[in-house]
């Protein structure tokens, strides 16, 4: 790798001077643990790089003071979210993907917002957001703006957010009454990106589905709800007919993608397959 320049400031206002150059060499910096492959590769070859790690208002989470959200400070680790206790009473879901996120070692200085800025359609955490209808707070010079999380993503490597824009925080909601889980389908070990992620947060009332969130990833350009099979759920009981029907739609409402990982039709059955199991296992827990 080429010498480059790390600055680490201390303030926001400092970090959006040493990014306020118009040059494809400055990038803001989280934990660094996808960057520094860019970097290996010869993909991105940075002259400057600013460190958002030292910023307070980017760090730590914490439930808001109303108690109605979980705040996760942007510069937050994985590893912080995974022995959270706050995140294990309130988000188990979030806490057991960590099992088979990455390995401890990148875990460990990952950060949240970073992860969501990076974009890749692979990564574990981005659909679990998606699915607890989490927002993202954005930051610039001119103010702030406060998005889904959902929003942010445009396509492979692709997001709104603006030059100038940097995340600062996720808040995810606290929502009585509704269970989650994601499932994580590779093809190969088991801290391999997936071939498919399903992630599912439900509310379930009486065993009849009140409301629904799935989310796909990995299988397509960026994580993407599967509106037609929450349809086919949302206002009934879940059984054997309802889960075929809904792997069906969501077969049908997606076009998923061939690559190294399998197919796009065994995708496309693993997709049946895990969709059912995903909802069997929320609704039994």
């Amino acid at each position: 790798m080429l010498s480059f320049e790390l600055c680490e400031p201390h303030t926001l206002e400092d970090a959006f001077d040493l990014l306020g150059h118009d040059d494809p060499g400055v990038r803001p910096m989280g934990g660094g643990t996808a960057l520094m492959l860019m970097m290996k590769a010869q993909m991105f070859k940075p002259m400057r790089l600013v460190s958002l790690r030292r910023i307070a208002p980017f760090s730590g989470l914490a439930l808001s003071e109303d108690g109605a959200r979980l705040r996760i400070g942007a510069m937050a680790t994985f590893s912080e979210i995974e022995h959270s206790d706050v995140v294990r009473r309130h988000f188990p879901a979030v806490v057991q993907a960590m099992k088979t996120l990455a390995n401890v070692r990148v875990r460990n200085v990952a950060s949240v917002g970073g992860n969501l800025a990076h974009a890749d359609p692979h990564l574990d955490l981005p659909p679990l957001w998606m699915a607890h209808d989490a927002t993202a707070r954005l930051v610039s010079k001119n103010g702030e703006r406060v998005i889904p999380v959902a929003e942010i993503f445009r396509g492979y490597y692709e997001t709104s957010i603006s030059d100038g824009e940097l995340i600062s925080e996720i808040c995810v909601p606290l929502r009585e009454g509704w269970r989650s889980t994601y499932a994580k389908i590779t093809t190969r070990a088991i801290h391999d990106w997936p071939a498919l992620g399903i992630a599912v947060s439900l509310q379930l009332e009486g065993g009849v589905v009140r409301d629904l969130r799935i989310v796909l990833s990995a299988a397509l350009d960026k994580p993407t709800r599967l509106r037609a099979a929450e349809e086919v759920l949302r206002g009934g009981e879940v059984d054997e007919v309802r889960l075929r029907r809904a792997g069906e739609a969501a077969v049908a409402e997606v076009e998923i993608h061939s690559d190294s990982r399998g197919s796009a039709s065994y995708k496309n059955h693993l997709l049946r397959v895990h969709l059912a199991r995903a909802l069997q296992s929320v609704i039994g827990g």
